[in-house]
């Protein structure tokens, strides 16, 4: 049929018309962006922070922050969340910056405060956002032992694999790949050539994926690491790490989850889980 057929027939225009909508459509929902948003299980929908729809519920999703208090947090290798160190404003879990106190070498505190999850957690998906202050350095940490953590100094600052958080432009670490925002810290760099990090001061939606030896890193809709544990790539990385000194510390476990206290304003909200089968 030619398209001057179609050009003078009205009913076969509307028809036209309605094909190049109905692909538009189609286009949208197949774009990696939206792919990722349904991966989710609805996690990406539109909501007030700190809360969850009936779809997020439905698909198994509960909330690790209520949005006003540290119910279910603690200080790894404390009983209580170290106010020192951690603040709740405006909805969100703000690490308050530290100042001029001992570091590391890598520059974390050497009496540092990370914040964990009462519960421990195996296979999981998990959503949050976050937001950093100019220069700011911090991270998510999954697969953490606190006996583990507490067995090597310093005894606050949790042992597992990071989710980094990073300004990548104003943070010395920017100049390492594996050290930039979303990367698996000081194993795997993201992806930079579909990594989409939004500026210092907005937030960020991130997403962690951990099932069996299965592992993956989202930031703002994109997939910017996936890693097999037990594979001989994951045993060279582990081996020319950080880590390889730490015995049992890529050991697969049910584990806390981890905000990292790193000194630097980070903010954190709207975090959800949902355990997997």
């Amino acid at each position: 049929m030619s398209i001057r057929l179609l050009r003078r027939n009205p009913v076969l225009g509307r028809w036209q018309a309605g094909l190049a909508a109905a692909a538009c459509v189609l286009a949208a929902a197949c774009s990696p962006s939206a792919s990722a948003e349904k991966a989710a299980g609805g996690a990406g929908e539109e909501s007030a922070p700190n809360t969850l729809t009936e779809a997020e519920r439905a698909a198994g999703w509960r909330l690790l922050f209520d949005g006003e208090t540290f119910n279910g947090w603690r200080g790894l290798g404390r009983d209580t969340v170290p106010t020192a160190h951690w603040t709740i404003v405006d909805g969100a879990i703000k690490k308050i910056a530290s100042g001029n106190v001992p570091v590391q070498a890598d520059g974390q505190p050497l009496e540092g405060g990370d914040l964990m999850t009462v519960e421990t957690f195996g296979d999981f998906e998990m959503t949050w956002e976050w937001k950093v202050t100019p220069g700011a350095n911090s991270g998510v940490k999954y697969n953490v032992s606190e006996e583990l953590s507490t067995a090597h100094p310093p005894r606050h600052a949790a042992l597992g694999f990071e989710y980094q958080i990073l300004d990548d432009d104003r943070h010395p670490d920017g100049r390492i790949a594996s050290h930039r925002a979303g990367s698996l810290y000081d194993l795997i760099p993201a992806d930079e050539q579909v990594k989409r990090l939004r500026p210092v001061g907005e937030w960020n939606q991130s997403r962690i994926v951990f099932h069996g030896n299965h592992g993956e890193h989202w930031l703002n809709g994109e997939r910017v690491v996936v890693f097999e544990l037990g594979t001989p790539r994951m045993d060279s990385l582990l081996a020319a790490s950080k880590y390889r000194t730490i015995e049992g510390f890529a050991t697969r476990r049910r584990g806390h989850i981890v905000l990292q206290d790193h000194g630097d304003e980070v903010y954190f909200r709207n975090i959800k889980i949902r355990e997997l089968q």
